[in-house]
């Protein structure tokens, strides 16, 4: 069993090299964060390829480790549903934006 106490916090001066090296990488905050979201529903999408060849690959009988197979479905689904939450909660952000009164 292990002592949570030995898990070290990351220090500020850690947390700002961190951000140098992101804010270096990206001129503005926009365009981090519309890569960010590319990358995030490119590797959702691929999650639901695979889900996909296994399902067929199931229903054919040509599974060969029904162990993966159930990995892959499970990570498209979770994959899937936290992309919709990230969605969710985008369109409430900007209905919210919305009705703020300037």
């Amino acid at each position: 069993m292990s002592n949570i106490n030995t898990i070290a916090g990351a220090s500020t001066a850690d947390l700002l090299k961190q951000k140098s090296k992101i804010d270096g990488t990206h001129s503005t905050g926009g365009a981090a964060f519309a890569e960010q979201l590319k990358s995030a529903l490119n590797e959702v999408n691929e999650f639901q390829e695979a889900k996909t060849q296994a399902v067929a690959d199931i229903a054919t009988g040509q599974v060969k480790d029904l162990h993966q197979a159930a990995l892959a479905i499970g990570k498209a689904e979770t994959s899937m549903k936290l992309m919709l939450e990230i969605r969710n909660k985008a369109l409430n952000a900007y209905k919210e934006l919305g009705r703020t009164q300037l």
